[in-house]
């Protein structure tokens, strides 16, 4: 009974359409205004931003022109060794002897370069085409070292020209000295195989260790010079490494990549 009296009375009352609506708190409006901004600010920036992105790769210190494997035109045995590793040789220098049943047969430089790696040694038996030596084609002391990287090839058709590239050389403690800084020279467009890296690194192993997870595209870094460090090149931290790193010393690259629209990888 009471509740039908509360129910009359309630119908009886007048509609109260004079009082104002009351459609949301001053703190309400706040947090949507700020809600509003931040997905303004979002939007834009997915339209007009750039994120930027790098990719990390082995890489090798070697002079422009590579090396090349010295192999043996002969069987025979090794009865001598005419140069010493480190030695900078001309063309045709000799390099070891072998002695084979039509006789001594001298086996020579093929270009000019330093002998980064002797293999033979005397009383070793070689076959035809046996790694005799690897030569680092370098004319000149002075020669400026570049980075080699072995980037996968998916990734090579984002690396834009000039890119940064950061080196972190085994050689060098990069805690103490930082790294080492260079830019893209070029990129090369076609996957390398096993044995066209080793024919340019002269080192058949590294172009297996190389090719472990596919072919990769080889990636011209020409390093940055300057006079103000001892090594003549530019490092992270100020001064660098007192010396200058070694050609064919194994590097980790990490190369910075073309700048991506947030808008292409946020949507699917």
């Amino acid at each position: 009974m009471q509740f039908r009296q509360q129910a009359l009375a309630k119908l009886q009352s007048p509609e109260e359409l004079d009082l104002p609506v009351r459609l949301a708190r001053p703190q309400g409006w706040l947090v949507l205004g700020v809600t509003v901004v931040v997905m303004a600010a979002a939007s834009v920036w997915a339209v007009t931003g750039s994120v930027a992105s790098t990719v990390g790769a082995p890489a090798v210190l070697t002079h422009g022109q590579g090396s090349y494997l010295l192999q043996s035109p002969v069987a025979g045995q090794v009865t001598g060794i005419l140069a010493r590793q480190g030695e900078r040789l001309p063309a045709n220098a000799p390099v070891v002897k072998v002695r084979t049943p039509q006789g001594t047969s001298v086996i020579r430089t093929v270009a000019a370069g330093r002998l980064t790696t002797l293999a033979a040694g005397i009383g070793q038996i070689v076959r035809t085409g046996t790694d005799i030596a690897a030569v680092e084609k370098v004319a000149h002391p002075g020669d400026p070292l570049y980075a080699t990287v072995y980037v996968p090839a998916e990734d090579a058709a984002a690396i834009p020209a000039h890119a940064p590239v950061d080196l972190t050389v085994s050689s060098v403690p990069a805690q103490e000295y930082g790294v080492l800084r260079g830019r893209v020279r070029a990129v090369d467009r076609t996957a390398q195989s096993a044995q066209s890296i080793a024919a340019f690194l002269g080192d058949s192993q590294l172009g297996e260790q190389f090719t472990r997870k596919g072919r990769p595209v080889a990636v011209l870094v020409e390093l940055t010079r300057t006079k103000a460090t001892k090594s003549g090149y530019r490092w992270s931290t100020a001064d660098g490494p007192p010396y200058a790193p070694d050609s064919m010393t194994l590097a980790s690259a990490s190369v910075e990549l073309a700048d991506q629209r947030p808008l292409d990888w946020l949507l699917p």
